[in-house]
This record gives structure tokens, C-alpha cells and sequence, in this order.
């Protein structure tokens, strides 16, 4: 802390019961007002106030979502580190506690009901582009054998969907970030993410085209089957280069040029796949080199898709060596 009436200020925010009880609920993923009054109990306008405390005092962050915000512990800075401090000594046999956890399984039982509902609207148009192309789960494991043994304190899933990418890599980073412009998928993705009990990563909604407000410096980001739904790839990498720190890489994962017309015309593609030379002039104007590039043919050959990734490496940085 910067000075006593700093650390103060903190302690007579966290050193409260209902407050207490919020810091502990928060630290197992993000919830909106509405979520928390009906675990809580307590009416709109307190557990409002009490964030209100909390966020002013550092221990928690407030991210609007249009009408709605939701809140999550604070992922950095001294406050931060005071809450999971005090969350590891709250007695989680606390009857009171108990309660609390029992009724935010049923409110997440309920999300998840409901982003099912949702997903089961899209699955027929997500299982036939599935069918295109290689197996999910072989291009999965190459993307975490490209983060294996790299230090991740921060990565940055930008289109995370239903946050498959912070799920698969969740043992590899010590905070995650999704962003999405969809709000019905964001809420796939907090239901599946609390599912599996991943409370370090968060997903929030945004541009991946416009990043001002994300200010966070990542290590990784990633760029799941993202670039080909934009007219300029180029101008998307640009934006995401942004959040690198120096010496970070990037991920991105998008099909070999190919064509299937009715991926356009039909689901919105707006490039039919990205070739080598386009993502290496791409990452060059960003100071960016393509440190490693797989590709993965599809099972159906010329009838599917080729799914391709790429390791963009700071051109700046000694892990910019190609393999």
C-alpha cells in the first residue's frame, strides 16, 4: 500500500459482513447486482452500495455490459492481493457461507439453462463447420504445446465466443481476459467457464476492433477463428498487437484460403481463409514475425477445410527465431 490511510481505507472496506460475504462469492467468478441480491438476499440498493465500497477501495472491478455491469474481484494491485488473502482464511463451513454458495449454484444452474437454450439454436450451423474441418481437439493441443513452459501471467482471448480458448488453456495462464461483441455468447461462456470452476479467467464485452479500453498488458493473445469474419485481418492484428507486452506473442488460429462460397454468403465469413504470405506482411507492419506456422488438413480433402496457426513472435524479442 502506498501509505497507512490507504491500507485503512481497504480494511474498513473488506471488514464487514455482507462485504466479506460479496469478496467471497466474487473470488469463485463475476455476478451482475441482480445475481447477488438474489444469493445475498438483501435488496438492490445495498448490495449496490456495498460494491460501490468495494470497487472504491480497489478490492473489486466494475465492467458495464450496456444496461448491466458485472463485478469481479480486482486482478491486480496491493487491494487485490489483501481479498484472496482474506478469502483463504474465511471459514467455508460458515453456515451463513453455505448458504450463500447453495444459492449461487442455483443461479448458476439457471444461467447455464439458459445459454444451453441458446447454444442449442446455433449448434446445427456450429456442427457443420465442424464437420469441415480437422477435430477440434488436435488443434487444441498444438496451441497448448506452443504455450508450454512460457511464463502466461496475463493472456487475452479477443472473440472469445463461449470462451473455449481460456477454458482449454486455463492451466497455463494465471489470469485470463475474453472479449466478445456477443452478448449471448459471453453468457455460453461465464455459464461453461464457472462449470468447470476456472475463476481466473473473466470475459468482458467489447471491439475487438476498437481495444481503448483495454489497458492491460498481455504476454499471450489469442485469435481463435476470429480474422476471417473481417474485410482487413490486417487492421484486426494491428489492434490486438496493441495489448502485447514487449517480448509477448501471439496466437492465431483461421483457415488456409479455400473455396467454400456458402461460408460467405451463409455464416457471415467475410474472408475465405487467410494465406502465409497475407499473415506475414501483416505481422511484419506490426513488428511482429511468424515464429512458427502448422497447418492441419482436413479428413475430406479438397471437399473440407485446412485449419492453420500461426506464433507471432515480437520481431523486436529474442523468441522471434523461426522453427
Amino acid at each position: 500500500m502506498a501509505d497507512l490511510d490507504s491500507l485503512v481505507g481497504v480494511l474498513k472496506a473488506a471488514g464487514e459482513g455482507t462485504r466479506l460475504r460479496l469478496l467471497t462469492l466474487l473470488a469463485e467468478g463475476d455476478h451482475t447486482v441482480k445475481d447477488l441480491t438474489e444469493i445475498l438476499r438483501q435488496s438492490q440498493p445495498r448490495v449496490s452500495r456495498h460494491l460501490k465500497l468495494l470497487a472504491d477501495a480497489g478490492l473489486v472491478e466494475r465492467n458495464a455490459e450496456g444496461a448491466w455491469a458485472y463485478y469481479g474481484l480486482a486482478q491486480r494491485g496491493p487491494a487485490s492481493e489483501l481479498a484472496r488473502w482474506l478469502i483463504k482464511r474465511v471459514d467455508r463451513n460458515d453456515p451463513e457461507l453455505q448458504r450463500d454458495r447453495e444459492r449461487q449454484v442455483a443461479v448458476r444452474e439457471t444461467q447455464q439453462r439458459q445459454a444451453a437454450e441458446y447454444f442449442a439454436k446455433v449448434a446445427g450451423s456450429w456442427d457443420l463447420l465442424r464437420s469441415l474441418h480437422v477435430p477440434e481437439s488436435a488443434v487444441e493441443a498444438a496451441i497448448t504445446a506452443e504455450l508450454s513452459g512460457r511464463d502466461v501471467d496475463l493472456m487475452v482471448d479477443l472473440g472469445t465466443g463461449t470462451g473455449r480458448m481460456l477454458e482449454v488453456l486455463s492451466q497455463t495462464y494465471r489470469r485470463g481476459l475474453g472479449i466478445d461483441s456477443s452478448r449471448e455468447m459471453l453468457a455460453v461462456a461465464r455459464a461453461k467457464l464457472a462449470g468447470a470452476g476456472i475463476a481466473h479467467a473473466q470475459v468482458r464485452l467489447g471491439d475487438i476492433t476498437d481495444l481503448d479500453m483495454v489497458t492491460a498488458q498481455a504476454d499471450v493473445v489469442v485469435l481463435h477463428q476470429v480474422l476471417h469474419y473481417f474485410d482487413d485481418p490486417g487492421r484486426t492484428l494491428a489492434q490486438a498487437r496493441r495489448l502485447l507486452k514487449p517480448g509477448g506473442e501471439m496466437l492465431v488460429v483461421d483457415f488456409a484460403p479455400h473455396e467454400l462460397e456458402f461460408l460467405r454468403t451463409e455464416h457471415a465469413h467475410r474472408r475465405l481463409g487467410l494465406s502465409q504470405a497475407q499473415m506475414e506482411g501483416w505481422a511484419e507492419a506490426v513488428g511482429l514475425t511468424v515464429a512458427s506456422y502448422k497447418e492441419f488438413p482436413s479428413a475430406n480433402g479438397e471437399a473440407g477445410l485446412t485449419v492453420c496457426l500461426w506464433r507471432l513472435a515480437d520481431a523486436g524479442s529474442g523468441k522471434a527465431a523461426k522453427e
